[in-house]
Order: C-alpha cells, then sequence, then structure tokens
C-alpha cells in the first residue's frame, strides 16, 4: 500500500521485511494523523509478534550466512555513503513527510534534521573499517591480541521527536559495523522510517540487513526486549520506559543502551553576554517545540542580572507565535499530539498552582482553527521544589529559578534525577570549564546551546540512560571484544 505525497514521494506504509514490504500477519493497521490539522495521513501496517519472529529470522539469516555478514567492511562503508547521498538529495520530500507526521516546522525537519542525518550516515560510512583491535605485548611467549565483532541483531526503538535523526544515530553505526537492525520507529510517527527502508534498499543494502516493524511499543518494543533472538537493544524514549526495557531484557541478559529523559539546566552568569544567552535561551527551550530530550527547559539566572535577562527572554518568546508548520518562516510548530498538548497543558496549570509566575503564552493555540499547538510559555519565580522544574515536560515551557553565586548554581543545576544536558554562559573561562566539569551532565554547552556533531558522543548522566550515541563511543556500542591467545612456543 502506497499513498501519494507532493512533490514526489510515495508513503510506504507497510512492514519492511527480508528487503520488502509485506503486510502484518494480522491485517491490522493504525492511522498517523498530521497534528497540525488533525487530519490523517496514512494507515500503517500494525506489526505483531509474528512479524516480529519474521524479521529477527530475516535479520539472523542476514548477519550470520548472508551478503552481509561477508561484506568487506568498506563495503559497507560505501553503501551508507550512497544512502547518504540519496537522502540529502531527497531532503525537501523526506522533510515534508517528517513535517506532516510530527508537526515541526519545515525548516527545521528538512534544512536541519535531513541534512544532519546524512550527514550521520556518512560519518559512519567512513568509520566502518575504522574501528580497530589491539595487541599486548605482555607476554614473550605468546601473542595477545583483542578483535572488534559485531554484536549481531539489534533492536532499535526511537521516539517521535526526531523520528528519522535519531533512529539513524543507532542504524548508521550499528549498519556500519555489521550488525542488522529491526527498528520499531514510535507508532505517531513511522512514515520516513519506513521510506529510509526503501531508500537503504536502493543503495545497495541486502535483505534483512535492515527491518522496520512498527507498532505499539507495550507490545512489540517489549517482546524485542525479551526475543532471545535480538542480541542487543538501542532505546531512545522517556525513562518510565526505559526501565520497563531494561527488566523485559533481563530475561536474556543481552546488551541494552538507552537514552532517556532530561531537565536540562541552562545556567546564565552575571558577566555572560545577555543578547546571546537570551537568544540562546530561546533555541534551548523552543527548538523542536520543546519536545528534546535535551531541551534547556530549566533556566538558571544569576539574580543580579535576572531582570535584565528575562526582559530579553520574554520579548523573544511572545514573538515565537505557532504558526503553519508548512511554512518555511514558521519558527513554532505542532505538538506531536493532542494528547500531548494536553500533558503540556497539565503541567502549566500545576505551575500556576505551585506560585510560579507565568510571564508569556500558557495557553492552547490554533492555525486556522486547526491543530495541537500550544504557545511559547515562560514561568519566573520556579523554585527546585516545584513540579515544572522537576518534571519532564516534553513542551514549550520555560522554568526560571535564580541563584547567588556559582556553588549554588551547580547545586540547583544538579538536583535532578537527569542528567542529560547543560549549557554555560560566561565570559570567564576559567568560571565556565569548573561550572562544566561540576554539572552532572553527558554534554554541557558553552556559550551556546543545541549543537550536535556526528562526531561527538551524546549520552545521559543518572536517569538520563547510559551508553552513548554517535562518535567512536557509539562504535564501541555495537561491537563486542574477543582476546585472542596464540602461543608462540
Amino acid at each position: 500500500m502506497s499513498t501519494e505525497v507532493k512533490p514526489s514521494l510515495k508513503l510506504q506504509t507497510d512492514l519492511f521485511i527480508g528487503g520488502k514490504f509485506v503486510p502484518s500477519a494480522s491485517g491490522k493497521r493504525f492511522t498517523t494523523t498530521n497534528p497540525a490539522t488533525g487530519e490523517p495521513i496514512a494507515d500503517v501496517a500494525e506489526g505483531g509478534l509474528p512479524d516480529l519472529d519474521q524479521a529477527v529470522a530475516a535479520a539472523r539469516q542476514a548477519f550470520e550466512s548472508g551478503p552481509w555478514a561477508a561484506m568487506k567492511p568498506r563495503q559497507r562503508g560505501r553503501i551508507l555513503m550512497k544512502a547518504a547521498e540519496l537522502l540529502l538529495s531527497r531532503a525537501d520530500a523526506f522533510g515534508q513527510v517528517e513535517t506532516m507526521d510530527n508537526g515541526k516546522p519545515i525548516f527545521e525537519a528538512a534544512k536541519i534534521d535531513m541534512p544532519a542525518a546524512a550527514e550521520c550516515l556518512s560519518y559512519f560510512g567512513e568509520s566502518a573499517d575504522k574501528l580497530y583491535g589491539e595487541t599486548h605485548p605482555a607476554r614473550p611467549d605468546a601473542m595477545l591480541l583483542t578483535l572488534r565483532e559485531p554484536v549481531g541483531v539489534i533492536g532499535a526503538i526511537t521516539p517521535w521527536n526526531f523520528p528519522l535523526l535519531q533512529a539513524m544515530w543507532k542504524i548508521a553505526p550499528a549498519l556500519a559495523l555489521g550488525n542488522t537492525v529491526i527498528l520499531k520507529p514510535a507508532s505517531a510517527t513511522p512514515l520516513t522510517a519506513l521510506l529510509f527502508a526503501e531508500l537503504l534498499a536502493e543503495a545497495g543494502l541486502p535483505p534483512g540487513a535492515f527491518n522496520v516493524v512498527p507498532g505499539p511499543g507495550a507490545a512489540i518494543g517489549k517482546a524485542m526486549a525479551e526475543h532471545p533472538g535480538v542480541d542487543k537493544i538501542s532505546f531512545t524514549g522517556e525513562t518510565e520506559t526505559g526501565k520497563a526495557i531494561l527488566r523485559a531484557a533481563a530475561g536474556t541478559v543481552k546488551r541494552v543502551s538507552m537514552e532517556l529523559g532530561g531537565k536540562s539546566p541552562n545556567v546564565v552568569f552575571a558577566d555572560a553576554d545577555l543578547e546571546a544567552a537570551a537568544k540562546g535561551t530561546i533555541n534551548a527551550i523552543f527548538y523542536g517545540k520543546g519536545e528534546l530530550c535535551s531541551a534547556g527547559s530549566r533556566l538558571l539566572v544569576e539574580e543580579s542580572i535576572h531582570d535584565a535577562l528575562m526582559e530579553k527572554v520574554v520579548e523573544r518568546a511572545r514573538k515565537m507565535a505557532p504558526g503553519d508548520p508548512m511554512n518555511p518562516k514558521t519558527r513554532l510548530g505542532a505538538l506531536v499530539s493532542e494528547k500531548q498538548r494536553d500533558t503540556v497543558a497539565g503541567y502549566v496549570e500545576a505551575g500556576k498552582r505551585e506560585g510560579a509566575k507565568l510571564l508569556a503564552g500558557g495557553n492552547r493555540a490554533s492555525v486556522g482553527g486547526k491543530g495541537a499547538f500550544f504557545e511559547a510559555t515562560v514561568f519566573d519565580g520556579v523554585t527546585p521544589q516545584m513540579r515544572i522544574a522537576k518534571e519532564e515536560i516534553f513542551g514549550p515551557v520555560l522554568a526560571t529559578l535564580t541563584f547567588k553565586d556559582e556553588t549554588e548554581a551547580v547545586a540547583v543545576g544538579n538536583s535532578t534525577i537527569y542528567g542529560l544536558a547543560a549549557a554555560v554562559w560566561t565570559r570567564d573561562v576559567k568560571k565556565a570549564l569548573r561550572t562544566a566539569r561540576a554539572l552532572k551532565a553527558g554534554t554541557v554547552w558553552v556559550n551556546t546551546y543545541n549543537l550536535y556533531d556526528p562526531g561527538l558522543p551524546f549520552g545521559g548522566y543518572k536517569q538520563s540512560g547510559f551508553g552513548r550515541e554517535r562518535g567512536f563511543d557509539a562504535l564501541r556500542e555495537y561491537t563486542q571484544v574477543k582476546s585472542v591467545w596464540v602461543d608462540l612456543t
């Protein structure tokens, strides 16, 4: 089944298993909806346990005895780099589908997410033969060495906020090293994953090396974690779901890596460039509609510059009106669903009840009378005990707190169960480095926010998860080490 999408793309809506699009064994389908209009986009095949078994069998065969298993690393790399070229050439069309499915502005989807996904493919394609074992000159009577080998069949479970880009952080390093992949995309946003499966096949990926099984996370995600034929799970999503995945994976003692929630502190010191800090604060919380695990959702401001900074932040926030995601000028799109908008609205009401001061936004919105839109929202007078300071909202809601000095800034910044990201704004390089070292977060930006590179590892401390995506740390996540002892006597 396919659905026509302008300008020139047909949506694939069946499962992708063993190199082919196939209906689900049950025949069930679910509807994916455009959150900006409330209108259905397509009916997608709903995978079940028999479909997962079929995907595991296809991935296992490709890993153990198919052409993928026999392929040289540089051959694998060339396929990924070809896929990167194809994706970059179709960035506008893929971006349009991503925007329809997720509600994010077309500017973000087509001009940022898709090029970044292509760059990730290129990086790991170039890295396919660059991860080496070691020799250990410990004994004169033996040669001791280690080999880096692929883990096997990878179960990748991905979220709806960056549907293709975050999937790429898993797919690219896993395939580069010779693993095979079964992807379970979020049910809310499965469409670009299925299109990408078709693109990979066009680039030359053999059947079975990459499979896509959309379906409910409570069923397919759990079954994937429990499945004895899956060797590793790579999960991105919210923390409670991650804990459930860990429990499900325990029965087969499989490898697991996960990137979970965040409540990231964005720390602005009195000596910062306030114009740059205000602009960075807006980007930190409102890029992607605030539906980022790494969003700078807690603004920590030194008391002496609080009023001056907040004037700039509020002025910018009030200019960020929700708009049609398909308009290239829109910077605040629709939330992914009405359900998510209700969740965000609930947190705004909680903030009001607990005594936070609403400075901007705070209301549901619509564009043309439709859509799951929400205003860019700024709270002030927040304390660390409030829900909006402790819990991940996953929406365009900023909680502002103050601090007196560097010690208090670090203490408040670290007063969370999460540790995914943070930022520091200051002109004092020593203060910047001290604070970056003291903040318990996997990524700390200095005088910027939300910048990423495929070579720089990304992941969390504490309940933001473990393992790393991107960079050579990601390559290591998808290999296992074998020690070899060669007797020389």
